[in-house]
């Protein structure tokens, strides 16, 4: 397929069943590759060792659209063309290059023109901004520290893992002041570091479709990529404990009366009603703490996300979290985009990594995270009766996404089972249920879901 490659070409370009390039009618060697996933990519095509019907014949990429604007790529493409009549070969001497770049180097580029999904249905599409600022953290605060020196081609597999080892250990760990109520908390541990594996892996695995690289070390290093754990959840009773907590919280302060016996102030409210929704919704962390109002439909009992870890998703709103949110409204600044507020500037709310700690002490819960809140719905819904395709809508798994074609029905089937599921946990939290015309069977304590 030949014609002049311009912005409006890239842009309509479509994907087809394989992978095919569009070669400019102007610059002869010029062109687009468009891949089944969607993803577009400029490249240049030439014969090395000055021409000839017998040279070897290269390909080299210039960069993605529409990063790189068609303008620059034709640019770059014409230098490389000029080079390779001359006798050079752009392509070998980058290769050459790229083999001697250094792990902080090849960061660099993976932040420039990797951050994308590499496996399942959208492989080849940008990450999310969210997954991609904590990606790119991961990387700059614990591999570039311990690897960043070292030549990517040399790494071993014994250098992952001496590396994991390291950031078990802490070694990477560091609370920084960097401005005016502003720190770096990098926190080292097992978890870390079987997290920042995974990422370093992705770079690798970027590396090796760029010839930087033949083989990625992490793949066969002896190192944990995987918890391997099972998920823990709270029983109602505990639930309860977590209610009586939040609840004192909210009277008493996050840190109780001193030693003098003065009250402190009490915790943050905002804090304490994330962590209920959380409870009450089964929602990630951030899609209750960033929630804006526009995304919040009481009346049809909806949470709808253009965007979240799954995409779009519609999840039903159970009674006593819609109940919490219509007091949270009524108190809410006309205009506000979010449910929760920051206390300063535009943004939402991010201090509820100082009241958490406190609630599972009191609680007498350690080790339970906001995310375990999220599996206790879950299970209380599995032990409640519900099929897994209606967990899965209550919860937002992207396996579940059938169910939302209830979601213009008022009172639809995953709400309504949203709202067994959560009556235990309303009931434990001290949050008011369904009304008297609303109610539903309690499930049995979440635990029974084994």
């Amino acid at each position: 397929m030949k014609e002049r490659i311009s912005k409006a070409v890239a842009d309509s370009a479509e994907p087809a069943d394989a992978r095919y390039t569009i070669w400019d009618d102007e610059l002869p060697g010029f062109g687009l590759r468009i891949e089944r996933t969607g993803a577009k990519t400029f490249v240049v095509k030439y014969r090395g060792g000055g021409g000839g019907r017998n040279a070897p014949q290269r390909l080299m990429s210039l960069g993605r659209h529409p990063t790189v604007k068609v303008a620059e790529a034709r640019r770059k493409a014409a230098k490389v063309l000029a080079a390779a009549s001359l006798g050079h070969d752009p392509a070998g001497e980058l290769a050459e290059k790229r083999r001697q770049m250094t792990v902080a180097a090849l960061v660099d580029l993976y932040e420039e023109d990797g951050l994308v999904v590499q496996r399942g249905a959208k492989i080849g599409s940008p990450m999310k901004p969210l997954t991609a600022k904590y990606t790119m953290a991961r990387l700059r605060h614990h591999v570039v520290p311990l690897l960043g020196s070292r030549r990517v081609a040399e790494l071993t597999e014994g250098d992952i893992e001496a590396f994991v080892r390291a950031v078990a250990k802490g070694k990477t760990a560091k609370d920084e002041k960097t401005g005016p109520r502003k720190r770096i908390i990098v926190r080292g541990g097992e978890g870390a570091a079987r997290k920042v594996v995974r990422d370093l892996s992705a770079v690798l695995s970027f590396a090796q479709r760029r010839r930087i690289i033949s083989d990625n070390p992490v793949a066969t290093a002896s190192v944990r990529k995987t918890d391997g754990r099972r998920e823990r959840f709270l029983t109602f009773e505990e639930v309860k404990r977590l209610g009586k907590a939040l609840d004192e919280l909210e009277t008493a302060g996050a840190r109780g009366p001193d030693k003098r016996g003065n009250r402190l102030e009490p915790a943050n409210r905002k804090a304490l009603n994330i962590t209920r929704l959380w409870a009450l919704t089964g929602c990630r962390r951030n899609e209750i703490a960033a929630l804006e109002w526009s995304s919040v439909d009481l009346g049809r009992g909806l949470l709808i996300f253009d965007e979240s870890k799954t995409g779009r998703s519609i999840r039903p709103l159970a009674a006593p979290a819609a109940a919490l949110l219509e007091v949270i409204r009524e108190a809410a600044v006309p205009g506000a985009a979010y449910v929760f507020p920051a206390e300063r500037g535009d943004g939402h709310y991010t201090g509820t990594k100082r009241v958490w700690p406190e609630a599972v002490k009191r609680a007498g819960l350690p080790g339970v995270s906001p995310h375990t809140l999220r599996h206790t719905l879950g299970a209380a819904a599995a032990s409640g009766g519900e099929g897994l395709l209606l967990v899965g809508a209550i919860l937002g798994h992207a396996n579940a996404r059938s169910s939302q074609i209830y979601a213009h029905v008022d009172r639809d089937p995953a709400r309504l089972a949203a709202d067994r599921a959560t009556a235990g946990i309303a009931a434990a939290l001290g949050r008011p249920t369904a009304s008297a015309n609303d109610t539903h069977p309690v499930p049995q304590a979440a635990n029974d879901a084994a």
